[in-house]
């Protein structure tokens, strides 16, 4: 391993560490993820406890839409520290998330019972550790409550463990300075309340009072060639995805778990789809809004959304909130549908004195006319990205293909013959125009 000290290695000064948690307090516990640092971290822990005759418990936060691969990686882990697991709590609670992949919906609840038929997987099954779970949680747990905050809630169950163990308690949390700016300052941070000034520890509070739990980092300053290097040397477990990802031509370095709906939510949906593409298809349609966003960053521009409004917004907010998001990706597409409804108000203003504040949200009749205008509609017609907007009457006309044939030269994927849409002319100029690119390029 790598020297960082005069005197010893990473390695040694993480097992003095546990060594120093193991001496102070007998009511610990270890947060993992399934991520290879929280892995390392706990099997290197278990090594400790073996060594001293010490019993650990385990916090794993299930959050639904995971890889396969780190669910069975859990498992493996339950399995290799069993014999010095005093606790294995599996929680698997309705928790709010953040979602970054779309502005329709910034947050979601995993394990939410009202979007069941959803959910990326069943709850797990098991009888061999504490399975925590919306129907079944401790009684004390007053403090719980639907859709809380993720960060919320580490903290409310740190003061529990401490409180229900009737004495000081420590977390132990498998996070490494190096990985971002934030993480060096939970570290260094000299306005932290310290464990006898152990840099490598922190009280937790809440609301800024004190609990009777302190976090632990003990590998903290380890590097990412020091986790394999452990992996590799201590023939450690490991979650295969980081494999997958190797192969897929991530390096070492930026090898994160990132959840699918993250900040990052390309890298995070591109991750599933392209490591477990079976469970990149579930998390894709787990939370609305989502599939918007990728169809707008990954695939054809003018494919079908499929997205769904949520229950909070009227019709005319969400045709908006879709024409605002195309402008993110493609603000041409956008101006080109807007200056397609404007021309659909002026008509129903002119014909009918309908007026777009007059206008309903969703249908409504009205005498003599085929299709009455409504904010459902039009809604529709931005979800269908049909570039012509028959769904508000209109028809192709040869400006609209002249324009769709520029926008092809700029964004090569707003259109391709495999358009995942339901018209069929858009089809044909989507064939046609490739054509004549092809013949450009020749």
């Amino acid at each position: 391993m790598p020297k960082i000290y005069s005197d010893k290695n990473v390695y040694e000064a993480a097992m003095e560490r546990y060594e120093t948690i193991f001496r102070h307090f007998d009511h610990i516990y270890f947060s993992v993820s399934g991520g290879k640092d929280s892995s390392i971290m706990l099997q290197l822990a278990a090594q400790a406890a073996r060594r001293l005759g010490k019993k650990l418990s385990v916090l794993y936060i299930d959050l639904e839409a995971q890889y396969q691969a780190t669910i069975t990686h859990v498992e493996e882990l339950i399995q290799c520290t069993r014999d010095v697991t005093e606790r294995w709590y599996w929680v698997a609670l309705p928790l709010s998330l953040r979602n970054a992949a779309s502005a329709i919906c910034p947050k979601w609840i995993c394990w939410d019972k009202k979007d069941r038929d959803k959910w990326v997987r069943p709850l797990p099954d098991r009888d061999d550790v504490c399975l925590i779970t919306e129907d079944h949680y401790p009684k004390e747990w007053t403090w719980f409550r639907r859709g809380m905050e993720f960060e919320e809630f580490i903290l409310y169950f740190a003061k529990w463990f401490s409180v229900s163990r009737g004495g000081p308690a420590a977390a132990g949390i498998g996070i490494r300075s190096d990985e971002s700016l934030n993480r060096f300052r939970t570290i260094i941070s000299n306005t932290k309340e310290r464990y006898l000034d152990y840099p490598w520890t922190t009280r937790i509070k809440i609301h800024d009072k004190p609990t009777d739990c302190w976090n632990f980092y003990p590998i903290y300053d380890w590097s990412a060639a020091d986790d394999w290097t452990a992996v590799a040397k201590f023939d450690l477990k490991f979650n295969y995805i980081y494999e997958l990802m190797y192969k897929n031509g991530v390096s070492i370095s930026e090898q994160r778990l990132c959840q699918p709906y993250g900040d990052d939510q390309r890298k995070g949906l591109d991750q599933f789809r392209y490591l477990e593409p079976e469970t990149w298809e579930k998390v894709l349609h787990r939370v609305e809004g989502v599939n918007f966003g990728n169809i707008y960053c990954r695939t054809s521009l003018l494919g079908n959304i499929r997205s769904e409004k949520p229950d909070s917004m009227s019709w005319e907010q969400y045709a908006v909130f879709l024409l605002e998001s195309l402008g993110l990706y493609a603000p041409e597409v956008r101006d080109h549908y807007y200056t397609k409804i404007k021309k659909f108000f002026a008509w129903w203003e002119k014909e009918a004195g309908i007026t777009p504040s007059s206008m309903p949200d969703d249908k409504w009749d009205i005498q003599g006319f085929r299709r009455a205008p409504y904010w459902k509609r039009i809604a529709r017609a931005i979800e269908k990205n049909d570039f012509w907007m028959s769904g508000l009457s209109f028809s192709e006309t040869k400006g609209d293909v002249k324009r769709l044939f520029e926008l092809k030269k700029k964004y090569a994927g707003i259109i391709r013959r495999d358009i995942q849409s339901t018209n069929k002319q858009l089809r044909d100029a989507a064939g046609r125009i490739e054509d004549e690119l092809t013949k450009e390029r020749v």
